[in-house]
């Protein structure tokens, strides 16, 4: 079998690479240019000079239908694209252009060449917006909040349309927040966990967050891959909320990884007005109850146990 994974350097990208590499997989990856991009996660995970790389500009037809005429790959991973909430704010023509334009250049070239290739396209709990009333699943309308989750849900749109105009395999994984020590500094859980570390080991630093008070549903990314790698193997396409079923406030994580390096995090930490969104997401959590009867799949690790994991891994890189 050979995957094609678009985004590949990034946090879920890494992950699902080495998943399907000990699957025994063929792994090609692609990058806007290959020849200067980092890859400094496939490092940190052993797998570097194991996957394949490929330059492709996802927003240039002609790009991806030369890479996916040269590959001919079986399944396609679509994890690419502007993935900053935050940021999307700031660049909301980049971020909907790269989500949007790249999935339907990916549809559209599978379509044109006529390959049997089976599309997995990363959809994000976002989405939803606000889930007062209990867990999204697969039935509960989109009400994005976001340029980021606009261009999520358009996305997710297409997948469908084509599946059901083409009969593409294509399915889309909506996936609620997943964290793990690759995830990037912009990020708020990474920023959090490093400035604990960095306190913890003698910084004077004061850690400056948005609102304490927004809730989500934080799971352990590797495990989120296998959720992506399982929806490609089903006969038929179906699109699968993954998530764990359990949100907490951005304050708990907090409260919990200072905890973890024995501090009190109200000692460490100032709220900054300038970092409150425009528009956020008071309420976000998922029901996976459709992955675990499908997929057999089910998440293990909870907010408490995520944190454990990031400051285990954020130590042992500061020491070093």
């Amino acid at each position: 079998m050979k995957a094609l994974i678009c985004g590949v350097s990034g946090q879920d990208g890494s992950y699902l690479a080495e998943l399907l590499l000990n699957k025994g997989y063929e792994v090609v990856g692609t990058s806007r240019d290959a020849q200067t991009a980092a890859f400094a996660n496939h490092e940190r995970l052993g797998i570097a000079g194991r996957v394949r790389l490929e330059s492709m500009a996802m927003h240039d037809f002609r790009s991806v239908v030369q890479v996916l005429r040269r590959v001919e790959p079986d399944e396609i991973y679509n994890l690419s694209g502007q993935s900053s909430v935050g940021l999307s704010f700031e660049q909301p023509v980049e971020t909907l252009d790269s989500h949007i334009a790249g999935t339907l250049n990916l549809l559209e070239c599978i379509r044109f060449l006529g390959q049997p290739v089976r599309l997995y396209n990363a959809g994000s709990g976002e989405c939803f917006g606000d889930s007062p009333d209990g867990a999204a699943n697969e039935d509960t309308p989109f009400k994005p909040r976001s340029p980021y989750a606009v261009a999520k849900a358009a996305s997710c749109w297409l997948v469908t349309n084509y599946r059901e105009a083409y009969g593409l395999h294509a399915s889309t994984g909506i996936l609620f927040n997943h964290e793990s020590p690759l995830r990037p500094p912009r990020f708020v859980t990474r920023k959090v966990v490093a400035a604990a570390c960095r306190i913890a080991l003698g910084s004077k630093e004061q850690l400056k967050l948005g609102n304490l008070q927004v809730r989500r549903d934080w799971g352990w990314a590797p495990e989120y891959v296998d959720a992506m790698w399982r929806m490609l193997q089903l006969p038929q396409a179906e699109d699968f909320v993954i998530a764990t079923g359990k949100s907490y406030a951005l304050e708990d994580f907090v409260h919990e990884a200072f905890a973890q390096v024995k501090l009190n995090w109200r000692d460490h930490t100032v709220i900054a007005r300038e970092l409150f969104r425009p528009a956020d997401i008071s309420e976000g959590s998922g029901d996976a109850s459709k992955a675990e009867r499908q997929l057999q799949w089910r998440a293990t690790r909870r907010m408490p146990e995520v944190v454990a994991g990031m400051i285990s891994a954020e130590m042992d890189l500061l020491r070093r």
